[in-house]
């Protein structure tokens, strides 16, 4: 049904493929738009991102253990360090 398709990045201009099962995964999730970017650009934004975010200190409430988190801690909203978070989630 998909075929591979040729795009170019918006960021850098090079070339890459949206392949088949990306354009299926899109799909999926419903999402209208294809990629302006390619994996490489994709990663580095998020990076970026990521790098610029306030984190929070919290408590998790199933170990104790002081963990950062990308939101303001709430009273009465649990927090859980990324491994308990990793296991409540499965």
């Amino acid at each position: 049904m998909y075929q591979d398709k040729k795009l170019v990045c918006k960021d850098c201009g090079r070339e890459f493929t949206f392949t088949a099962s990306e354009q299926e995964f899109y799909a999926e999730k419903g999402f209208e738009n294809e990629p302006n970017r390619c994996k490489e650009c994709r990663d580095k934004r998020k990076a970026e991102r990521r790098a610029t975010r306030k984190m929070y200190t919290a408590v998790c409430e199933d170990c104790g253990k002081e963990c950062q988190v990308p939101f303001e801690p709430r009273e009465g909203r649990a927090i859980y360090c990324s491994e308990c978070f990793s296991k409540r989630n499965k």
